[in-house]
């Protein structure tokens, strides 16, 4: 798991960067910085606007004594994919998007929960 990780913290700021020369190249370096500040605007409002409705779910769901599990999965995504759109760049702006919204949240759901089953079934609780 470490090496995947370790590939992907050198691998996509590599994109990152050469798609942001490539953009740079054709589109101009004012245009380029005018896409990256507004998606990183349009994206903090959509993640500000989506966590305050996830924030609002776990409270109903809460309240009626449901256990948080979805909800509280739900804004995970939206934590993440508020930070992404923070970061510069148009990958991390394309999954950054992504993860904001519910119809492409279900896309990373059963990878996030195969994750998780994954570690617990792994790991040993020892209580005493």
């Amino acid at each position: 798991m470490m090496k995947w990780i370790f590939l992907a913290l050198i691998i996509v700021p590599s994109l990152e960067l050469a798609l942001l020369i490539w953009a740079g190249g054709q589109l101009g370096f004012f245009a380029t910085m005018a896409i990256i500040v507004a998606t990183g605007l349009i994206g903090a409002f959509f993640a500000k606007k989506q966590g305050l409705k996830a924030l609002k779910d776990i409270q109903e769901g809460m309240n009626s004594f449901q256990a948080p599990g979805d909800q509280l999965m739900n804004a995970a995504f939206i934590l993440v994919g508020g930070v992404l759109l923070l970061t510069p760049g148009f990958i991390s702006d394309a999954v950054g998007f992504t993860m904001l919204f519910s119809p492409t949240q279900k896309m990373y759901k059963p990878f996030i929960y195969r994750l998780i089953h994954k570690k617990m079934k792994n790991t040993r609780v020892i209580v005493g």
